[in-house]
């Protein structure tokens, strides 16, 4: 009686239990441990608020609207999982003609002003770019109007001109092409350029490369503008229509917003540091001191919603989470609100 013997030792038998499901990757992951006296999940738990007021204020929605099922998605999902795995993305950005004679350059510590000068020249868009930039209020010095690239140099000092080539590389990209997509991308690109100088800010703390940790930084806005153009194309191939919903972008952004940044980089040829600093925000290791990416996209972002009066993280939350000391905080905090303050001015 062999099926009677089995049925009696089943019940004696310890089930191997199933393995914890590998976590998603959220747009904060901070790696600081819980302070004592704290829940181990404090920090997680104060992201998840973050990332869910920052998705909020991009698409101008309600919280009970960002999660709501719609069976129908999964469909536009996994077509755009399909195209980013296989490189088939039609709204990837192209890299600038001038990116790598740039990079080059501005890698090189000993790089000569003049021939910087000459290769910006050599591109009339790019001249127009990072004069507009130079001049804005998250990169102006002073009063005095900045006409000529070789005085934006001079006054911006290389490391300076360095943020805002990258600046005026992407900003194009983040350009909005109709009127539905215009305020998530003009609110995209003030979050991301909030975000990149944070980082910028505390990679000077920490004397890491300030000119990389800005560029990364801008990814992420970057990615964002470009997974939501992506799903117009498929919702037009699937559905007739070119409207996602709600729900929909703020799938896709969750889950594939750190893919979208490495495969930008990819095919922009960045440096392994670039990536290195992308993998570092999206999996930092348990015992992993400090992540200034992430870092500086909790400061940017916090800051960025605070100056727009939006829901947000009480200031003594934000300890919690980052990697700095709360002078270095309160000194991050400051540079930013003077940024987003002469923004609001201008």
């Amino acid at each position: 009686m062999p099926g009677f013997f089995s049925w009696i030792t089943g019940f004696f038998k310890t089930e191997k239990p199933s393995p914890p499901p590998v976590s998603e990757a959220r747009l904060f992951n901070p790696a600081k441990t819980s302070e004592p006296g704290e829940t181990p999940d404090v920090a997680q738990t104060l992201t998840l608020q973050l990332e869910e007021n920052l998705f909020c204020w991009l698409l101008d929605t309600e919280p009970s609207k960002l999660n709501t099922e719609r069976p129908s998605s999964s469909t536009a999902l996994d077509e755009l999982h399909s195209r980013l795995i296989n490189n088939t993305m039609e709204e990837v950005p192209r890299r600038p003609m001038t990116l790598p004679m740039l990079m080059r350059v501005l890698s090189d510590e000993g790089a000569d002003r003049q021939k910087l000068t000459e290769i910006i020249l050599g591109d009339p868009a790019l001249t127009d770019q990072i004069l507009q930039v130079a001049n804005s209020p998250y990169f102006r010095t002073g009063e005095h109007t900045i006409e000529s690239v070789d005085q934006a140099v001079f006054v911006l000092g290389m490391n300076g001109i360095r943020s805002v080539i990258a600046a005026a590389v992407m900003r194009p990209m983040m350009a909005a092409r109709n009127s539905r997509e215009a305020l998530f991308a003009q609110r995209a690109w003030r979050w991301g350029l909030t975000c990149a100088r944070a980082a910028e800010f505390i990679g000077k703390l920490r004397k890491e490369d300030t000119s990389a940790l800005f560029t990364t930084g801008l990814l992420p806005a970057l990615s964002y503008i470009t997974i939501s153009r992506e799903l117009q194309h498929i919702c037009r191939a699937q559905r007739g229509t070119g409207d996602p919903d709600t729900t929909l972008i703020t799938k896709a952004l969750t889950r594939y917003q750190w893919m979208a940044c490495q495969l930008i980089a990819s095919e922009w040829n960045l440096p392994p540091k670039y990536h290195a600093y992308l993998m570092e925000a999206e999996r930092p290791a348990p015992d992993q001191v400090q992540t200034t990416l992430s870092d500086g996209m909790v400061i940017g972002t916090r800051e960025v919603l605070r100056h727009a009066h939006q829901r947000n993280l009480p200031e003594e939350d934000i300890a919690k989470i980052v990697h700095l000391t709360q002078e270095q905080i309160d000194h991050v905090r400051k540079a930013l609100k003077a940024v987003l303050s002469e923004g609001a001015r201008s």
